[in-house]
């Protein structure tokens, strides 16, 4: 790639300085000497005048040289006398008369400092123009440029995705051989759209086209496009399209296009806000370009059921990518990408580590790992070890330890008899996931412990004997402090939050309820890979149905928390001799409490294991 060199102010001081003694050097071989009007008529007296030329203030002259060889001397004196040309031609001395010229002295007076002052106007006006566009390009588009060499990214740096890849590498074909589709009368889709929740990819896909097809990529975000003044959006979208086709084949990437294409009505006072004007001239665009000339339209969000109906029919984002959450074996290829960065890398067990991070995306693996490097500079370590990343996914999962944090003793014991609870239930009950970790140590901004459990495998359906396991391990600390202390804290309120809520979705949308039966009455729509973000709206269902929804949720949760207290019940002197180890070193593995329950077993045969 060429280089370009920017231009340094030491050239020009350097310069400056070159200019300086050249001047010099000069000036002292030629130097003019300036002597008083009294020594000028010494020099004219004694025949030491050559020749002289006469101005209306000065006399400037050449002495005549003393030995062959010598160089001449100038000498330059004020003019007192007159009528200096009898006298001189007394002496036979050459002399000329000269008419003083200030015409270019004043125009340097003049056009010096307005050359300053507008060289110093030019500075600030494009100094300004950098930082913010001018009144003439407020309708030019804000789009990023990149070409292939300031790219750099590929498929082989996209990892756990493979069936979006698979989609994208006919984009790629296209843009490389269009012949290949013209022949047979196909076309390309005018547009791509990659959906999927935050992290997984979707930006670095786009660029990974761009870099496999060797074609320039702008990249804008929807939200550039809408500003304050009417009709900027507009213009901004037109002036995008007509760049593209200059440099076409090309490809466009808009980046969260809900913030420009939300379906119209929403969120708007009336049907001509500027929002919607840029999304009716983003249509217009759209049915307008030719996909034979190679400009590809991609675009990427995680709330695809808020985009206008009009943008996703055919002829526009034909085509919908799933750009979805990796399973183990993508999860297990992306931290394979990652790990290629890390210089001192100990002995890994990816399947473990892949195992472990079971729902994270590609975002969360790579800062996982950039969380284990910096953990191993933290403690000193030579190598990034399988010890520095375990530390770093609790560190993601539940926060930052506080070891400094000071917990009275009887708070600690309250956490700890809540912890083994939630563990000794978890291990008690079939099909769980298993117990990794306990731990007191508080971590993030609220927990005083917490219990880690890892699935051994991927899961995307759930059973109903499962999802009520699920909340009996939940209500299982808040069983242990019961049973024990005879009182109970609010150190459950997380718990009950989400037993609450498994119990809530088992009735409302699962059709799980005997009384109900298999009857959807979520209501409100929720965003697809946006869980938490509910669009809102009426409960479709009566009183009634609501009274008989929070009775079944009532059910629910206090079978489960009796079920939790009966497996606790039975194994209280496991539940003791579990708080008592946890207490001592704070942390615990699984296997340790495994080791206490078979302990237990084989002095008493007949405890059960299971929950009845």
């Amino acid at each position: 790639m060429k280089k370009h060199h920017k231009f340094s102010i030491w050239y020009f001081i350097i310069g400056i300085w070159v200019v300086l003694i050249a001047q010099n050097f000069i000036a002292s071989s030629y130097a003019v000497k300036t002597i008083s009007y009294s020594t000028f008529l010494e020099y004219l007296d004694a025949g030491k005048i050559a020749e002289v030329s006469v101005t209306s203030n000065h006399i400037q002259g050449r002495l005549t040289p003393e030995t062959q060889g010598e160089i001449p001397t100038y000498f330059r004196t004020i003019k007192v006398e007159p009528e200096i040309s009898a006298l001189l031609k007394k002496h036979h001395v050459e002399f000329a008369g000269q008419i003083e010229s200030t015409f270019l002295r004043d125009m340097i007076s003049w056009l010096l400092p307005v050359f300053i002052f507008l060289g110093v106007w030019f500075v600030l006006m494009k100094k300004m123009a950098t930082q913010q566009p001018g009144f003439m390009s407020l309708g030019k588009s804000k789009a990023k440029i990149y070409k292939q060499e300031d790219m750099g990214i590929t498929f082989d740096d996209v990892a756990g995705v493979d069936e979006a890849k698979t989609e994208l590498e006919e984009v790629v074909e296209f843009l490389k051989t269009p012949d290949k589709f013209t022949e047979f009368g196909g076309k390309m889709p005018k547009g791509i759209l990659l959906v999927g929740a935050p992290g997984t990819g979707k930006t670095m896909l786009a660029k990974a086209v761009a870099g496999e097809s060797a074609v320039p990529f702008y990249s804008i975000s929807g939200s550039e496009f809408v500003e304050m003044f009417v009709g900027l959006g507009a213009a901004r979208v037109r002036d995008l399209f007509e760049e593209a086709k200059k440099n076409a084949p090309c490809i466009i990437f808009i980046d969260e296009l809900d913030a420009l294409g939300k379906a119209r009505g929403i969120g708007g006072v009336g049907g001509h806000d500027e929002r919607e004007q840029t999304l009716n001239q983003l249509l217009v665009e759209l049915d307008g370009f030719d996909t034979n000339i190679g400009v590809i339209l991609m675009a990427a969000t995680n709330r695809p059921e808020v985009l206008d109906p009009a943008l996703l029919r055919p002829g526009r984002f034909d085509r919908q990518v799933l750009v979805d959450r990796p399973d183990k074996t993508g999860r297990q290829k992306i931290l394979e990408v990652h790990l290629k960065n890390l210089t001192q890398l100990g002995d890994i067990d990816l399947e473990k580590l892949a195992s472990m991070t079971a729902g994270m995306v590609g975002a969360d693996l790579a800062n996982l790992v950039n969380e284990a490097a910096l953990l191993t500079v933290r403690t000193g370590g030579k190598r990034v070890e399988m010890a520095q990343f375990e530390e770093a996914v609790e560190r993601i999962v539940a926060g930052l330890e506080k070891k400094n944090r000071l917990i009275i003793p009887k708070e600690r014991k309250i956490v700890a008899y809540h912890e083994v609870g939630h563990a000794l239930v978890a291990m008690s009950l079939p099909g769980t996931d298993p117990v990794q970790k306990i731990t007191i140590v508080p971590r993030g901004i609220a927990a005083l412990g917490y219990t880690m459990q890892v699935p051994t495998e991927d899961r995307f359906l759930m059973l109903k004997s499962e999802l009520l396991n699920k909340i009996a391990i939940l209500l299982g600390g808040r069983a242990a402090e019961k049973l024990i202390f005879e009182d109970i804290s609010t150190g459950a309120h997380n718990d009950l939050s989400k037993a609450t809520d498994i119990a809530r979705s088992m009735i409302i949308e699962y059709g799980m309820s005997e009384h109900l039966g298999q009857v959807y009455l979520k209501g409100e729509p929720r965003a697809q890979f946006l869980p938490q973000a509910g669009l809102g709206g009426p409960h479709e269902y009566s009183e009634e149905t609501a009274r008989m929804i929070d009775t079944e949720v009532r059910e629910i949760i206090d079978k489960q928390y009796q079920i939790a207290l009966a497996i606790l019940e039975d194994k209280q002197d496991v539940l003791d001799q579990a708080a008592k180890e946890l207490l001592d070193k704070e942390k615990i593995e699984g296997k340790d409490l495994q080791r206490i329950m078979e302990g237990a077993q084989k002095k008493n045969p007949t405890q059960s294991t299971e929950a009845e």
